[in-house]
């Protein structure tokens, strides 16, 4: 034997010298890299090779990367055979095995081992005497050991875990023993000759939800959750609600690959105490329930097809009883929309009818729109792009809405539009730094005759033109020498970037007054809406328009850890309106979104719309955010929203939600939101999350203070085993609606 200081690159040569292959000719072969620390002993007798202080063993074939890590350890090349001794560990996908002695066969997957601890989150294994089962395959080893230890419990000393004599284990499939005693802490507590348990994360379980609230009395939510197989997924709900009633009904979740992923929802209650509608004072039927469909496929790389079905009985079924996703989509529509797309086209289908009467819909049945991406004709500067579309619409107002007093859809009209648009514009820079774009475009679109109380019964057709210019630039300076420690400051680059959009749009050849509107310009938007076409998607308003927006951007960013942070980003933008209609001002109002962010812990956003014509503020947004560790953050908000025909009631609301984590196992959250104008705590959060090893818990305590609807109580223990959580990945945890419901 010779002795020497193990360069990486002889070791991986010496060891692919007698390593036995047996893939495909169109497999990658197996790769092997072995890391020493110091100093490794090699024998070109018996290919051993011994590496007594330190050693990381990589291995990669088809069946993915497995890692081992140990003090010490003699490698034979020709077998394939690992014997390590010393904090070893086992790495292979997500798998992990770790012991004090193991003897690991990297190219049949066969280990032997003596005291081990084996993890797949978040199921846990440990025992002594593992020994891998003849014939184990890389994908599925079949494993056999004694005293095993089966738990969920992410701690080192389990509350909570299952011991045997004898145990079989299959990696990520599952466990069986024989001879199993289920403990608490030290405590037997149940007694199983046979024992199986599945060590996939996805299984059949039960969630529960007891609480207690104002509008339902004493409740218990519960949910059987049941998986079928990877593409299907199942849930049946069974609540219980003192004062409403029993409520039930089947979740689905389907995921098929390219042919379409989503889900289908079926909620029925009898509500014993359903209540009125707010709106107009009837009673709401007590028969109440609820259906939902999605749909969502990519049957090819250019096709996207996308559906939905929200039906609702009543308006306030989903607002009752899932709070949560009523908070997400009030008004939830019904359709169907398949998109083709090209290069340089697109071609999109929609249809959208209308289930629900209590609210107003415009239907499409269907509307058609080819567009035309903007694209260089030929060798020309000039750039062209297009938008065309035909439909039947009908717009249908809620059935509270009537023209006629007491006859439900006496205001709606329904009739037939084509249209279509097409722009050239001839993008220019000069100086090197500016850009001008200027535009020209027409359109023109044809109105079948509308039907319906009060429709026009002409056919109407319209001409529309518009041209303008864009202007840009883009300035920049850097400061490499600035650093402040305190403000987390690595270097400042400061980014000015002021922009000029001119549209002119004489006066169409039809008023907008004169067509029917299924596509219309919102009254009550916060935001300023596009002015450039096609952008500007209200077709039946267009009107004559002679505007210029400004618009200024400022960024200053500096480098946090390696990468490029904002440290200000503010953004300010208006409208001119050189020739303003009875229905503008000169000026629009001044809108600004500032995004400041003077540590990495810490963000102040600003939105703001000030009113030069009135000089006030219509709306004011602002939130702090702190969260300087993971012990706390602390978010502060306040809204503001002035009153008027626009902006209907207003609002003046503030809102703090803090979290503190008090140890590894407490944690608390208080919200609070509050209407200045009324001086009402509108609602109240307080949660106290406990982590009880296996399983994980919250109790909360939530006060709604509603002028219109009253006052509203409810009190929740909501709780899941780490191995099935209630809520799954991404699923906010920390809001008040799911925790005390849906």
């Amino acid at each position: 034997m010779r002795y020497f200081r193990a360069p990486l690159a002889f070791f991986c040569a010496c060891l692919f010298a007698g390593t036995r292959f047996a893939s495909a000719a169109d497999t990658p072969p197996p790769t092997l890299d072995i890391q020493a620390r110091t100093e490794a002993t090699f024998s070109e007798t018996n290919g051993l090779l011994t590496i007594t202080n330190g050693v990381l063993v990589k291995y990669t074939d088809a069946t993915g990367l497995t890692v081992l890590t140990a003090d010490r350890a003699s490698i034979n090349q020709r077998s394939g055979d690992i014997f390590a001794e010393g904090g070893v560990h086992l790495q292979k996908d997500n798998e992990t095995w770790a012991g004090e002695k193991l003897h690991y066969n990297y190219e049949t997957k066969e280990m032997e081992g003596d005291k081990f601890r084996l993890g797949k989150a978040p199921f846990y294994v440990a025992g002594e005497g593992l020994h891998g089962a003849s014939g184990g395959s890389a994908t599925n080893g079949v494993y056999q050991g004694t005293n095993v230890l089966v738990t969920t419990d992410d701690y080192y000393e389990p509350l909570q875990k299952v011991r045997a004599q004898h145990f079989t284990i299959v990696p990520g499939e599952y466990v069986e023993a024989h001879d199993a005693t289920l403990y608490i802490g030290s405590v037997p507590v149940f007694y199983f000759p046979y024992y199986r348990k599945s060590l996939q994360p996805d299984q059949n379980f039960f969630t529960f939800l007891p609480g207690y609230r104002s509008s339902y009395g004493p409740y218990l939510l519960s949910t059987y959750n049941m998986v079928f197989n990877e593409a299907f997924r199942a849930a049946v709900h069974l609540d219980y609600r003192v004062t409403r009633g029993v409520g039930l009904g089947p979740d689905f979740d389907y995921d098929f690959g390219k042919w379409g992923q989503g889900s289908f929802k079926y909620y029925y209650i009898r509500d014993h105490k359903p209540g009125t509608d707010p709106d107009i004072g009837t009673p709401i039927p007590k028969d109440r329930d609820r259906v939902y469909f999605s749909y969502h496929a990519n049957p090819a790389t250019n096709l996207n097809i996308m559906s939905q079905v929200a039906y609702q009985r009543d308006a306030f079924v989903v607002r009752d009883f899932f709070e949560s996703q009523y908070q997400k989509d009030i008004q939830p529509n019904t359709f169907f929309d398949a998109n083709q797309f090209w290069n340089n086209w697109s071609l999109d289908a929609l249809v959208q009818p209308r289930l629900n009467p209590y609210w107003e819909t415009v239907e499409r049945l269907p509307d058609v729109r080819l567009t035309g991406f903007k694209q260089q004709l030929g060798n020309t500067p000039v750039y062209y792009e297009s938008q065309s579309s035909v439909g039947y619409f009908r717009r249908l107002f809620a059935d509270t809405n009537t023209l006629i007093a007491g006859i439900p859809g006496s205001g709606d009209f329904s009739g037939s539009r084509a249209d279509t648009f097409h722009q050239l514009s001839i993008p220019e820079t000069f100086f090197g730094w500016l850009t001008i774009t200027p535009k020209a475009g027409a359109r023109f679109t044809y109105y079948d005759s509308t039907s319906g109380v009060g429709a026009d019964t002409t056919n109407h057709s319209r001409t529309v033109l518009n041209t303008g210019a864009e202007a840009s630039f883009t300035m920049s300076r850097v400061w490499p020498g600035i650093r402040n420690e305190f403000f987390d400051v690595d270097g400042i680059r400061h980014i000015f970037q002021p922009s000029m959009d001119w549209v002119y749009v004489p006066q169409p050849s039809t008023l907008p007054s004169q067509l029917p509107q299924f596509d219309y310009q919102p009254t009550n938007s916060l935001r300023l809406l596009p002015i450039d076409y096609p952008d500007y998607n209200s077709i039946d308003s267009i009107n004559s328009e002679n505007t210029i927006r400004y618009g200024l951007n400022n960024r200053i960013q500096t480098k946090r850890n390696g990468e490029l942070d904002d440290l200000v980003n503010w953004g300010v933008y208006t409208d001119w309106n050189l020739r303003p209609r009875s229905d503008e001002t000169t000026f629009s109002d001044i809108y600004s979104d500032l995004s400041v962010k003077p540590k990495k812990w810490l963000t102040f956003n600003s939105y703001t719309r000030y009113s030069i014509e009135n000089g006030q503020f219509n709306l004011s947004q602002h939130n702090i955010t702190l969260q300087p560790n993971s012990t706390w953050n602390w978010s502060v908000g306040h809204l503001y929203l002035r009153s008027g025909t626009i902006f209907g009631a207003g609002d003046n609301l503030y809102t703090s939600v803090f979290f503190y984590k008090l140890n590894e196992n407490w944690g608390t959250r208080l919200a609070h939101y509050f209407d200045a104008t009324t001086g009402t705590l509108q609602e109240q959060d307080y949660t106290i999350y406990r982590d009880m090893r296996s399983w994980t818990a919250a109790l909360t305590f939530r006060a709604l203070n509603n002028l219109s609807n009253g006052k509203d109580y409810t009190v929740a223990f909501s709780f899941s085993l780490k191995s099935v959580p209630k809520f799954g990945l991404g699923a906010d945890t920390v809001r008040a609606a799911p925790l005390v419901g849906y």
